[in-house]
């Protein structure tokens, strides 16, 4: 089966099916495994930095290793089964329905006037302290969580399965993962993690880029603020602390009109945080649809152009 279906397929089983909890989520798999590697690399190079440098080289490696050899496995025994195990592998890369289904149970929850539930809905896709946020904040941060991770979680691993399969969507998550596990700024983490931070920063650059592009026409599609969101890009972008993140933000704060970033508290102490977009109308509950339905769209148009450049192509 070509890529590309398989790649369309995975697609439509990730907007209907999300990700089950009972299903062996390989992501799950490579982070639990880059802590069993840590306390082996650490003992074995005293320098924090180079071990995590080898950390993230035997993760990747062994990432890329298996998910070939599952796939070749597979074919072997059957070319259908081969093409089964793959649409898997990319499916379990990609998280546009869960990535929906969070941030819409914390609007769903705000529809209902229940402010705690909503702060604990939201408490689950964002690391900032959540027990004091008033409506306005808990809007923002879910709003925030779904730009950001319009890239990570969506747009990047399709990407990367278009221009590596699945062993190269996995890579991606591989990639994901460790600077999710690894990339703190603490005393434990800030030598170590240097390499999986800085390595997420890099495959995420084009991603990030080409989602940013995509959403001023997303919102030209869906009646919101297309030029809005442009200018937002080039002028506050640079604003956000990650090279990466800040283009998301940035281009959906313009997109809708609303002002993002500032004050957030993690652990009890405050970190201020320069603002991307300008406040022409208060946020509102409702921009967590409005997200949403950008999220979406910027995804359809990405899929959309990918398999025109496979048509054209060939």
């Amino acid at each position: 089966m070509p890529l590309e279906y398989q790649i369309i397929i995975a697609v439509v089983l990730d907007l209907i099916c999300g990700d089950p909890r009972w299903f062996p989520h390989p992501v799950k798999l490579i982070g639990r495994f880059a802590l069993f590697c840590e306390p082996a690399c650490r003992k074995a190079i005293p320098n924090p930095r180079m071990a995590g440098v080898i950390t993230v080289v035997f993760v990747l490696s062994a990432t890329a290793w298996i998910a070939w050899g599952i796939v070749f496995v597979a074919g072997l025994l059957h070319p259908w089964l081969g093409d089964v195990i793959s649409i898997l592998l990319i499916y379990t890369t990609l998280a546009a329905r869960d990535l929906s289904r969070h941030s819409m149970e914390v609007y769903e929850n705000l529809k209902k006037g229940d402010l705690p539930e909503a702060r604990r809905r939201v408490g689950r896709i964002v690391g900032r302290d959540t027990d004091v946020l008033d409506e306005q904040g808990i809007v923002r941060a879910t709003v925030e969580s779904v730009a950001e991770n319009t890239a990570d979680g969506v747009t990047a691993p399709l990407l990367f399965a278009f221009l590596g399969g699945p062993v190269g969507a996995l890579l991606y998550k591989a990639v994901n993962t460790l600077d999710s596990t690894f990339g703190y700024k603490n005393e434990r983490y800030r030598k170590f993690g240097w390499a999986a931070a800085r390595l997420d920063d890099l495959v995420n650059y084009l991603p990030a880029r080409l989602t940013a592009i995509l959403v001023p026409a997303a919102a030209l599609l869906t009646g919101l603020n297309a030029r809005n969101s442009i200018k937002i890009i080039f002028r506050d972008a640079h604003c956000h602390p990650s090279p990466n993140s800040g283009l998301l933000e940035a281009s959906m704060a313009g997109a809708l009109g609303v002002q993002l970033g500032g004050l957030n508290y993690y652990f009890g102490q405050p970190s201020e945080r320069p603002t991307m977009g300008d406040p022409l109308r208060p946020i509102e509950s409702r921009d967590i649809v409005r997200v949403n339905t950008l999220m979406f769209v910027t995804y359809g148009l990405l899929l959309a152009g990918c398999l025109a450049f496979y048509i054209w192509r060939s």
